[in-house]
């Protein structure tokens, strides 16, 4: 019987290894729900370069941006699980929609497993340049005072949540104004028609070149390397236990073989460490991140809890 079960244990061994030495042998698509030029996506092209030349085979991008998430969704859920069509989503896709849209009972970690973390970026609180406000003690004591209204990418975006976070831990409330464009958001608030936003480097670092903005914190407990003299939500008086973030993994719809999955994380994670794509990463102030399909796991469950709250407490819904 011991020799029938090690028999069995080395063919699934071997089989598992054949898997990951057989794959790919064609073309890998990899979807994603942001749009082309965007910071994620110029980094998914970088990765799929990388992929493509240490795979000795065409990685290709598709963007399907829209619906929330879901065309890119939908399309990768379509997909045989083969490891041959891949998709990208950041920790609101995979954290957020489930509470954002109950109606459609879709929970996104029961259709896919992660397999690779690509980064995690931090969001700065953005004024126009001119703003009275020089920190986040004078912020809050305004929406204290009296009305404060403040811009975001959308509805259940890290930048709408963030906020209503912001709220929760204060006491303030604040008038949400969601914007279809990024650009136009950050534009408005540069010339002062929205008083703040939460950003992210890529996104507003075209408005902050051009002097019309400030960022009087960033929502992480560290400073962040690439604007050292920008102080943290604490140190510029906000809450201490605010953080304000967002992860982009790399996932596969349910049922490809562990054997694929562990050659994806450990290339994916092989690429990430490249030189040409740490400095990518850098001047989009992008933390690189290696972590495993438990640790995805785990950390999207935690924001999971945290924007269920949220999206109850402000009685949010995308339906």
């Amino acid at each position: 019987m011991k020799t029938i079960l090690s028999l069995a244990a080395a063919l699934i061994a071997t089989t598992a290894l054949a898997q990951q030495a057989d794959y790919p042998s064609k073309p890998v698509t990899l979807v994603t729900p942001f749009a082309a030029g965007s910071g994620p996506d110029a980094v998914l092209r970088l990765v799929a370069d990388k992929l493509g030349r240490l795979w000795n085979q065409r990685v290709v991008v598709d963007n399907k941006p829209g619906g929330g998430g879901f065309i890119a969704i939908e399309q990768a859920r379509r997909a045989a699980p083969d490891g041959y069509t891949l998709l990208q989503l950041d920790s609101e896709h995979i954290a957020a929609l489930p509470h954002l849209y109950k109606s459609r009972n879709f929970v996104t970690l029961q259709h896919f497993d992660p397999v690779a973390s690509l980064f995690r970026t931090p969001f700065f609180v953005a004024v126009p340049t001119d703003s009275k406000w020089k920190n986040m003690t004078d912020l809050v004591a305004a929406a204290k005072a009296g009305p404060v209204s403040y811009g975001s990418w959308g509805v259940g975006s890290p930048g709408h949540l963030g906020a209503q976070q912001l709220e929760a831990l204060t006491g303030v409330q604040m008038q949400h104004v969601p914007y279809r464009e990024v650009s136009q958001l950050y534009a408005n608030v540069g010339s002062g028609e929205v008083p703040w936003a939460y950003a992210s480097i890529p996104s507003s670092q075209g408005i902050y070149k051009a002097g019309k903005l400030r960022y009087i914190a960033v929502a992480a407990p560290k400073r962040i390397p690439q604007m050292p003299d920008v102080p943290t939500m604490a140190e510029a008086g906000g809450p201490a236990g605010l953080e304000v973030n967002s992860f982009v993994s790399i996932l596969t719809p349910k049922g490809v073989s562990p054997a694929i999955q562990s050659k994806i994380n450990a290339d994916v994670a092989k690429v990430i460490a490249d030189p040409e794509i740490r400095a990518r990463f850098d001047t989009f102030a992008f933390e690189p991140l290696a972590w495993s399909p438990e640790e995805i796991r785990r950390q999207a469950e935690a924001k999971s809890k945290v924007y269920g709250e949220l999206v109850k407490r402000g009685n949010i819904s995308l339906e």
